[in-house]
């Protein structure tokens, strides 16, 4: 029996369009968030729209042009699984996790308020990496590391929440 597909039918897509770093709001305490561009290559690109990313562990750092002098900011340790072509005598792809640094695209003004940000203490970690529309962007936030006795805090109040709703 032959299968039959719908036209302008896609298989395998994240239907949210949303992949989030649930591990952040654990770690860190949350407060000015950007939305940015990430500017990434067409394996890449392909992997983040069927959800192959992973965010937990990245985090963004600036560094400063040679050219211009003004600095630029950077996605670190972010996990793509890029499928390749090539296949090793099975038949089947061949799968790599890339983890190189992406550039963030923002303007000035954002980069700039961030880099003073950073230089006094507090983290930039990504939230989500946004796959919805025609472009592919990624949330940002300020963060303020949580000692143990927080995130137990944290655990504690998330508890209640859940038990309230529930009784």
């Amino acid at each position: 029996m032959k299968s039959v597909t719908r036209r302008g039918h896609k298989k395998a897509k994240n239907n949210s369009g949303v992949i989030a770093n649930r591990r952040a709001g654990y770690d860190y305490a949350l407060s000015d968030k950007v939305i940015a561009g990430i500017s990434l290559n067409g394996r890449e690109t392909k992997a983040a729209r069927l959800g192959r990313v992973s965010l937990r562990g990245a985090y963004v750092t600036a560094y400063r042009n040679d050219r211009t002098g003004r600095p630029e900011l950077y996605l670190i340790n972010a996990s793509f699984t890029l499928d390749n072509n090539v296949s090793k005598g099975s038949g089947e792809p061949v799968s790599t996790v890339d983890t190189r640094a992406r550039k963030l695209l923002l303007h000035r003004k954002q980069i700039e308020r961030l880099v003073e940000a950073k230089n006094s203490g507090l983290t930039i970690v990504p939230t989500r990496l946004l796959t919805g529309g025609k472009h592919i962007k990624v949330e940002i936030a300020l963060g303020k590391g949580k000692k143990q006795y927080d995130k137990r805090q944290s655990i504690k109040e998330r508890d209640y929440r859940r038990e309230a709703r529930y009784s």
